[in-house]
């Protein structure tokens, strides 16, 4: 009962206040959310850059991770029998993420089965097999997309109503996927370079960058709404997290790591530790984002 009254008294003070921040998706269980869409994004990247490169330990790495995703949105949920529930609601991003997700893991599952387990009527180079793989890939391009969104579809958050939200959202997505095989070729990335793969992080990693930079600049010239989320991110309740694990964890060290690896090799553990810096980086932009996200006034709001 305290709980739900601390709550009550919550929302009571956010309708007085002047603007309203969104919590739902950033308090208490909404942060299994965020999780969830934190780690089915990078169990994505990781499944596409395991067969890009080769490297037979991150598919099931990436599946697994994309599980435990499917798990933490089910934490998220008030009712989690009622998941089912999602696919009746065939036009939402939330209903095509669900779907996105099941997808992925019973073809990826149909793919990797044979692998690990003796017996199995198909092989993974077989007929099913590779139906399997395309219909993962099908999967993969659903998880890469419906993140990015579910946020922009939002129409109450001005500052997530954007295009350029989905993209800086994939393009982390595609950034976790690589951090995963940087961290994980030291330990069996047999067969792969890891400069090259830290040349494809760098890559992603300042059309990132640059994207963020975009995306607040388009945001800090809409609305008053969207120019306040931008001010909570840079000078407010929000500027800690995206300034020390967005920006510098997640931008500044592997970009400059990266520039460095250009000149003089680095090791495969200092790649490593970059691959770490870039999902911790992955994680805080998502909960920055999300935690920035002020819903329009009851009331015309005060420009800033």
């Amino acid at each position: 009962m305290q709980t739900v009254s601390g709550r009550y008294e919550q929302l009571i003070q956010d309708l007085r206040a002047s603007v309203r921040p969104q919590r739902e998706w950033i308090e208490r269980q909404g942060l299994f959310l965020i999780v969830g869409h934190f780690l089915s994004g990078v169990g994505a990247g990781t499944w596409l850059f395991s067969m890009a490169f080769d490297f037979p330990v991150g598919r099931p790495l990436g599946w697994a991770i994309v599980a435990l995703s499917g798990l933490f949105h089910l934490l998220f949920l008030g009712r989690p029998e009622r998941f089912w529930k999602m696919v009746q609601v065939g036009h939402s991003w939330i209903s095509r993420g669900f779907l996105g997700i099941t997808l992925f893991l019973l073809t990826g599952g149909v793919y990797l089965l044979p692998t690990y387990v003796s017996g199995v009527p198909w092989t993974a180079e077989g007929a099913l097999g590779q139906v399997a793989l395309l219909l993962s890939y099908l999967g993969v391009g659903i998880l890469l997309l419906y993140k990015g969104f579910v946020y922009a579809s939002s129409k109450g958050i001005p500052f997530w109503t954007s295009p350029i939200l989905p993209a800086l959202y994939i393009a982390y997505a595609l950034r976790g996927g690589v951090a995963v095989l940087l961290i994980g070729v030291p330990v069996a990335g047999n067969g792969v370079d890891p400069h090259l793969v830290e040349l494809l992080e760098l890559w992603i990693g300042v059309s990132a960058a640059v994207l963020i930079l975009f995306y607040l600049g388009v945001m800090a010239n809409t609305n008053a709404v969207a120019r306040r989320s931008v001010h909570e991110l840079l000078q407010g309740r929000v500027a800690v997290s995206f300034y020390v694990g967005t920006l510098f964890i997640g931008l500044f060290i592997p970009i400059g790591i990266g520039l460095a690896s250009q000149l003089t090799p680095l090791s495969q553990t200092v790649l490593a530790a970059v691959g770490v810096a870039s999902v911790i980086g992955d994680f805080f932009v998502k909960f920055t984002i999300a935690k920035a996200g002020i819903y329009l006034p009851l009331r015309p709001l005060r420009m800033l």
